[in-house]
């Protein structure tokens, strides 16, 4: 994954949560909704919108590499 300079709003995380959550695993989805119910700092933001970015266009490998930094990432926010 390439770096972003943007900074990407709370409203942003979720959208693109939204559009790639079919592609997520199932157990994920507790997660994400304990993540949006908290304030996030924007480094954190940026990094999920970035882990969710192409998420579904994703090699199998990179799909898991993704996911296991999301799980780090929601269960210790």
């Amino acid at each position: 994954m390439s770096e972003c300079k943007l900074d990407h709003s709370h409203d942003d995380v979720k959208a693109k949560y939204e559009q790639q959550i079919k592609f997520l695993p199932s157990d994920t989805i507790h997660l994400f909704e304990e993540f949006f119910q908290k304030e996030h700092t924007q480094d954190i933001l940026n990094e999920v919108f970035h882990l969710l970015k192409k998420y579904d266009l994703s090699s199998n490998d990179e799909k898991e590499e993704r996911v296991n930094r999301l799980y780090l990432v929601l269960k210790n926010v």
